[in-house]
C-alpha cells in the first residue's frame, strides 16, 4: 500500500502564507467594519459593505486558477470585453443619468446640469490620466509605463496597475451610496461585483502568464480588490460633507471609469486579434447590466 502523495514543502509554505494573508485581510476588514458601523453615518457603512462585496467577488474570481492556470486568449479577451460592457452600462445608467437628475433637482437648468456632469467626467478622466502617467505600473500586454518604473520590481508594477484599475470602481460605489437613490447604488454595486469575478480570474491568469508562481498570482489577485472598499469609504465621506458635491462626484467617478474602459480594458482586449469575441463580451456585459438596472430599480 503506497503512502499518499503529499505536496512539496515549498508548496505547503506558499499555501500557509496565502492562508495567513487571507485571514489577516478578513480580520482587517472586520475591524474596519466595526469602526464604521459605530462611528460613521449609514451611507459610509453601506459603501464599505458594497465595496467589500466587490473585493470578495474579485477574490472568488481567482479561485479557479488553483485548478487550471491556462485560459485561451479568446476567453481572456471575451472576459475583458464583458467587464468593459458592465462598466459602460454602470457609467451610463448608474452614474451619468443620476448625476444629471441630482443636478436638476438642485435647481440647475438643463444646460447647467449637462455642464456640471460633463465637467465632472472630464475632471475624473484627467485625474486618472495624471495618476496613470506618474505612478509606475505595467500593463499585461503593453508593458511598463510611468515614472521610475525601471527601478521597481515587476510584481509591484502589476500591483500598481491593478490598484489604478480598481480605484474608480470603489469611488463609484461610495459616491452612489452617498446619494439618495439606494436602488441605483445597489444596482451599481451588484454590477461591479459581477464584473469583478472574471476580473479576478483574468488578473491571476495574466500574472501567471507573465511568469509569476500560481500562489503569488492568486494572492495578488485576491488582494487587488481591497482598494475598492477603501475608495468607497473615502468617496462616501467626502460626498457626505455636502450634497452639492454629489453630481460632481457621480460625474467624476463616471469619468474615471470611462478612462479605464477606453485606455486600459478595450485596448487590452483587442491586441491579440479576437476583437469579435471581445465585442461580443462587451455587448453581453452591457445588456446584463441594463437588465439589472431595470429589474432592481
Amino acid at each position: 500500500m503506497h503512502a499518499p502523495h503529499l505536496p512539496p514543502p515549498a508548496t505547503l509554505r506558499r499555501l500557509l502564507g496565502l492562508g495567513i494573508v487571507v485571514l489577516g485581510l478578513f480580520a482587517m476588514l472586520q475591524s474596519l467594519w466595526r469602526i464604521l458601523q459605530s462611528q460613521y453615518p449609514e451611507p459610509v457603512f453601506e459603501a464599505f459593505l458594497a465595496g467589500s462585496m466587490a473585493a470578495v467577488a474579485t477574490a472568488l474570481g481567482t479561485l479557479p486558477v488553483w485548478f487550471s492556470q491556462r485560459l485561451s486568449d479568446r476567453v481572456l479577451d471575451s472576459l475583458f470585453g464583458f467587464g468593459a460592457g458592465v462598466m459602460l452600462a454602470a457609467v451610463s445608467f448608474s452614474l451619468i443619468v443620476p448625476g444629471i437628475e441630482v443636478a436638476r433637482a438642485e435647481g440647475t437648468g438643463p444646460w447647467g446640469a449637462g455642464a456640471i456632469v460633463g465637467g465632472g467626467i472630464l475632471l475624473g478622466a484627467a485625474v486618472l490620466l495624471l495618476v496613470e502617467r506618474w505612478v509606475p505600473h505595467e500593463h499585461f500586454i503593453k508593458g511598463v509605463e510611468g515614472q521610475r518604473a525601471q527601478t521597481l520590481r515587476r510584481s509591484w508594477l502589476f500591483v500598481f496597475a491593478i490598484v489604478l484599475h480598481n480605484i474608480p470602481e470603489g469611488l463609484a460605489i461610495g459616491v452612489a451610496y452617498a446619494g439618495s437613490h439606494a436602488a441605483n447604488a445597489d444596482t451599481l454595486a451588484t454590477g461591479i461585483a459581477i464584473q469583478d469575478i472574471p476580473e479576478g480570474l483574468v488578473v491571476s491568469v495574466a500574472l501567471i502568464a507573465a511568469g509569476y508562481r500560481r500562489a503569488t498570482a492568486i494572492t495578488i489577485g485576491m488582494l487587488s480588490g481591497i482598494v475598492e472598499p477603501m475608495a468607497a469609504v473615502l468617496a462616501a465621506m467626502v460626498i457626505g460633507v455636502s450634497k452639492l458635491l454629489l453630481p460632481w462626484g457621480l460625474a467624476f467617478a463616471a469619468g474615471a471609469m470611462l478612462f479605464v474602459i477606453s485606455h486600459e480594458i478595450i485596448p487590452e482586449s483587442h491586441r491579440k486579434g479576437h476583437e469579435a469575441f471581445a465585442t461580443a463580451g462587451l455587448m453581453l456585459g452591457f445588456v446584463l447590466m441594463l437588465l439589472l438596472d431595470t429589474a432592481l430599480v
